[in-house]
């Protein structure tokens, strides 16, 4: 097999994989909003990076940056913001019923 077909079926495989866009969440230890988003999409089996603003001050910064809020938490889908737990949202934007 040529190194491009094995390189162009990888491909296919890791896209097959992430059916949902990227996903970050922002949050903070001491928040139940949070918890309940990171409960949410771990029950429908989203994977998610999770961003502790307490611990990490220029992630903060860039998230006052981008959405223009302070708190927290702000789920970030593709390049697109949900700020709070907003269900429909989060289900419209990673494509679930």
């Amino acid at each position: 097999m040529a190194e491009t077909e094995v390189k162009v079926k990888k491909e296919k495989k890791s896209k097959e994989k992430r059916r949902h866009p990227r996903v970050l969440i922002f949050t903070t230890p001491n928040c139940p909003w949070c918890r309940r988003t990171k409960k949410y999409l771990r029950e429908r089996g989203i994977r998610f990076k999770e961003v502790d603003v307490s611990r990490d001050p220029a992630a903060a910064k860039d998230l006052v940056r981008w959405t223009g809020q302070m708190g927290v938490p702000v789920v970030r889908i593709g390049s697109k913001f949900v700020v709070g737990f907003d269900k429909p949202k989060i289900d419209k934007l990673l494509g679930l019923k």
